[in-house]
């Protein structure tokens, strides 16, 4: 049975969270506007530089070098956060209109204007796959945020993911079809080796993962999203937890198999 979906919602203190996915508690927060310091008067967004500068500081103490690190690397981001929240504020000092939800599984700040969703672009798709490899996983996310705007993007993002999953699998990576091949000696469904060939003849024959087609539209990148949770649930997830089952037999029932099998 899928999963139920729980789009984000102002009126909701739980929902699907936009950055990771989990259904959990949000927490809302309320902003309230401070002036910027009157000698520089712009928003201060650190250079690529300041942290380098900053640890040549010998002299300055330990603990705060770190916390203002700490500060640089997350300013540097673009991810949003909060410092002394908890300080006393006038109850009249409100930004109306202007939210900030915090997710209770990943803690991090989603922006809302009115009843609308602006940081981060709601995901669209199926949520990814567990056990996706971070860097595939990026893919696969930033494909989900910009699938309803540019489907041709998302699809040459996911065609990247498929690939970049092939050489986490061990092979080369420079053509999908012996790709292909050796993925399905190791184990990959022959339903699903035929789904890859045929997205890879209708959209891809002639053009280099990453790159864009014209002929993409929404229905072929959504086909691409259940492509790579299917080829990583077959290759990673599935090994994975019958390795994982047969790890928790006693040991001299795993010695016996292995006896056995010798």
């Amino acid at each position: 049975m899928a999963a139920k979906i729980t789009p984000p919602s102002i009126s909701e203190t739980a929902f699907d969270c936009p950055y990771c996915g989990a259904f959990t508690t949000q927490h809302w927060l309320k902003l309230h506007p401070k002036s910027v310091d009157e000698k520089v008067r712009t928003p201060h967004i650190p250079d690529a530089g300041l942290a380098e500068r900053i640890r040549a500081y010998k002299e300055m103490d330990a603990e705060w070098m770190a916390d203002y690190l700490d500060w640089i690397e997350k300013m540097r981001s673009g991810l949003i956060f909060v410092v002394g929240a908890n300080e006393p504020i006038d109850l009249y000092d409100d930004v109306n209109n202007l939210f900030l939800s915090q997710c209770y599984n990943c803690k991090n700040y989603a922006v809302w204007v009115h009843d609308r969703l602006i940081h981060p672009t709601a995901m669209a798709g199926p949520p990814p796959n567990h056990d996706l490899p971070p860097d595939v996983l990026r893919d696969y996310e930033e494909a989900g945020r910009i699938v309803n705007e540019s489907p041709r993007g998302a699809a040459a993002l996911l065609r990247l993911a498929i690939q970049k999953l092939c050489v986490v699998l061990g092979e080369k990576g420079q053509k999908i079809d012996d790709d292909i091949a050796n993925l399905v000696k190791k184990g990959l469904a022959p339903m699903v080796q035929q789904a890859l060939d045929a997205v890879r003849v209708i959209g891809n024959e002639a053009v280099h993962p990453g790159t864009l087609d014209l002929r993409d539209n929404r229905d072929m990148a959504m086909r691409l999203f259940g492509l790579v949770n299917i080829i990583a649930e077959q290759i990673i997830s599935n090994p994975k937890h019958i390795q994982e089952l047969y790890d928790k037999l006693p040991e001299n029932k795993r010695k016996a198999i292995e006896k056995r099998d010798q």
